[in-house]
């Protein structure tokens, strides 16, 4: 599969990851999702480091989706260093969250985060936002082209 297809999902929660699995996967048209459960690893992938080491990080997701409370290293300090990276200041990041501070939320666009999106606790409203998150992230939003 075309890795530029691919949704990065970072989320510790398994039953989050469980939704948004099954969600894609009665998509036809769905990219494949690579899980990953904290921070660390989160930056590992995107880099091409540590247990992602022969992953050629020039071929980016098509969308991050990242959680703001993560084992290791938290969500707001994996955007703050995606950011500071120019390869990855493009990258489209989704903040999908169970928070409902404004502190997270502007804290979360102040760090250049494309979207905050709260977490539904309905199973159906969850499944409807991921939904809709993957039809426009991944289908009608163009990315920037590569240089």
């Amino acid at each position: 599969m075309d890795e530029d297809r691919v949704v990065l999902l970072v989320d510790d929660d398994p039953n989050d990851v469980e939704l948004l699995q099954r969600v894609f996967r009665n998509d036809p048209l769905a990219n494949r999702i690579v899980v990953v459960r904290d921070g660390v690893e989160a930056l590992e992938y995107l880099f091409g480091t540590g247990r992602y080491h022969d992953r050629d990080p020039a071929h980016q997701p098509q969308v991050v989706l990242l959680d703001l409370n993560l084992p290791a290293l938290d969500g707001l300090e994996v955007l703050r260093r995606i950011r500071a990276d120019p390869r990855f200041r493009k990258l489209p990041v989704v903040i999908l969250s169970s928070s409902d501070a404004d502190r997270d939320k502007l804290a979360g666009y102040e760090l250049g985060a494309n979207s905050y999106v709260r977490k539904p606790v309905d199973y159906q409203e969850f499944a409807d936002a991921v939904t809709q998150l993957g039809l426009y992230w991944v289908r009608v939003n163009e990315p920037p082209p590569r240089r």
